[in-house]
Order: C-alpha cells, then structure tokens, then sequence
C-alpha cells in the first residue's frame, strides 16, 4: 500500500499542473489576427507596402518609409483608433542621392579603359538610372550596364544605348 501511494499522488500531481496549462495553451492557438491595412491606407499614410495587423490587441505595423516621420505618423494613427500596443516595425529607407550617383556613375564609366570611344549620358531619378548615349561595340553595353548596377544606390538601370 505504501509503494501505491507516493505513484498516486505523483499522478495527482501531475494532473494539477498540466491542466491549468491545457486552457492557456488552447487560448493562444485562438489568437486570429485582423488585417487593418484597408484601414490604414484609406488614411493616405505614406508608407510603401504598410501592412498592418493586430494580433491580440497589438497592432503590428510594416513597411517602408523615406523619413521616421512617416514611420510614426502610422503608430500615431493605429493610436488614434484605439489600439494602446503598437509595434510599429516600418523600416525608414534613406531616398538615394540622385546627384552622386550620377557624378559616381560617370567617373566610373570614365576610368574603363573597354569605354574607350563610347558617350554615356546618365540620368538617376529615385535610383533609377538611364544610361543613354552611343557604344562601338555589343559588348561595351554590358559592360556599361555591369559597372552602373555595381554602383551603391542604384535600384534599376535603364539600357537607353545606341550602337
């Protein structure tokens, strides 16, 4: 009798603790998260590709911004209905510097001795570039186009050359 106890109320024991556990576990597969971005666009937030969602009463907020104004105007806003938990994970993105690019693409264009004999003119709008202008050779437009990509801040290149 005395070695069936101690297996009892470790049983007991057992029990007590993995029961209150079972709820709570279950509550937390039930946690379904509401999509607000209609919402949030509807507000005419500036924000490239904002997600927002709430999730147990947080709102998770994403995307991405060119200043952290922008950021914090969307967690002002998801405030502003009510939500007292924001996660506001929107990243700021930092707008190229159209100018230097230009003034790195040309330099580099320039110091290619495979360029020899080639006009570029070259033209960046938000990190998008065009490369215009007159090549000798197939080969020296993939050339051009290579070196231009490589440049830190380019996000496309625009083949614009002629032979």
């Amino acid at each position: 009798m005395t070695t069936k106890t101690p297996l009892g109320v470790a049983l007991v024991a057992a029990l007590v603790l993995i029961l209150p556990l079972t709820p709570a576990a279950g509550r937390a597969a039930n946690v379904e998260a509401v999509d607000l971005t209609p919402q949030f666009q509807s507000a005419g937030l500036k924000v490239d590709g904002l997600r927002a969602v709430e999730v147990g009463g947080i709102v998770v907020l994403r995307g991405r911004a060119d200043t952290a104004a922008r950021a914090a105007d969307a967690g002002t806003f998801a405030q502003s209905l009510g939500y007292q938990r924001v996660a506001n994970l929107i990243q700021v993105i930092e707008p190229p510097d159209d100018a230097a690019i230009e003034r790195v693409a040309e330099r580099q264009l320039a110091i290619r001795r495979s360029l020899d004999g080639c006009q570029f003119r070259i033209d960046s709008q938000h990190g998008v570039v065009r490369l215009a202008g007159k090549v000798q050779y197939e080969l020296q437009r993939d050339v051009a186009v290579g070196v231009v990509r490589q440049i830190d801040g380019v996000r496309a290149v625009v083949d614009d050359l002629k032979r």
